[in-house]
């Protein structure tokens, strides 16, 4: 809820947590909290008063816009997989636990699957985000990388089964199936929303396409069950954005990140498409 001057209308706020089933007194707990932990300063009082960003909390605001390209890149089959695996292994003592600990949460965020004691593998092209992750952790000199096409692991060598091997492919497609559920619901509940309600509507659905998305490796398609539930999930999502972009709403940051990002990836841009290259 963010606006575009980095503040947050309290009124606002309280209104919506409202219609999302929040009391006040947990909003007001929850201002407490995020102003004593540095991410937002307080002017004012109750519904009058002001919240205001932080630079740390506006730095870390918008979302990886490289991941919805490639999402819906993916979903419209502007991008193909090559067949290539791409393997990270990387061997840290106990004593430096902190890093380890930090390259693996790293592997797995960027969508790595664990073989065996720190031997990870993606369909993606990872190499250059891992390798600056490593050398951010001080242990560049344990990672090993390589790719290749020929990957077999518990007796699985065909790409379909050892995706549905490695990755937890049936709970990604029931989160993905509830996301397309919210959204179908957004999507039906927009037209006749007044102002507070089109805003809790949008939060609903981010808030839930983070959810399914969080755990996502963001698989190709030849890869995956099909008709797969994350693909229909985000075309009804893009909807819903196009709806929301055509209707009145207060100048939130978050909303026109999502709204322009997704009205760029449908509009057929056929530029390619991959992970980051940086952290």
């Amino acid at each position: 809820m963010i606006r575009e001057d980095a503040t947050i209308d309290a009124g606002e706020l309280y209104d919506v947590a409202a219609a999302l089933g929040m009391t006040d007194q947990q909003v007001r707990l929850c201002i407490k909290r995020v102003v004593a932990e540095g991410l937002f300063t307080h002017e004012g009082r109750g519904r009058k008063a002001v919240l205001r960003a932080t630079e740390d909390t506006r730095a870390a605001l918008a979302p990886e816009l490289d991941y919805l390209r490639l999402m819906y890149a993916q979903d419209r089959r502007q991008v193909s997989w090559d067949g290539t695996w791409h393997l990270a292994a990387f061997a840290v003592p106990e004593t430096d636990r902190t890093a380890r600990d930090a390259m693996r949460n790293t592997l797995v965020e960027l969508g790595g699957a664990p073989i065996q004691g720190g031997l990870y593998v993606s369909a993606h092209p990872w190499e250059e985000r891992i390798s600056a992750a490593a050398s951010e952790f001080g242990i560049a000199g344990n990672l090993t990388t390589l790719h290749t096409g020929d990957l077999a692991v518990g007796g699985f060598t065909e790409a379909r089964e050892l995706a549905a091997h490695l990755w937890p492919l049936d709970r990604l497609a029931a989160g993905h199936e509830r996301l397309l559920g919210i959204a179908e619901h957004v999507r039906s509940a927009l037209p006749a929303a007044d102002a507070t309600e089109r805003i809790t509507l949008a939060i609903t659905l981010v808030a839930e396409f983070d959810r399914a998305h969080d755990p996502d490796p963001l698989l190709p398609p030849e890869l995956l069950p099909q008709p797969w539930a994350g693909a229909a999930a985000r075309a009804v999502v893009a909807e819903c954005w196009a709806a929301l972009d055509a209707t009145p709403l207060p100048p939130i940051r978050l909303f026109r990140w999502y709204a322009e990002a997704v009205a760029e990836i449908t509009t057929g841009d056929q530029t390619e498409h991959r992970l980051p290259a940086t952290p």
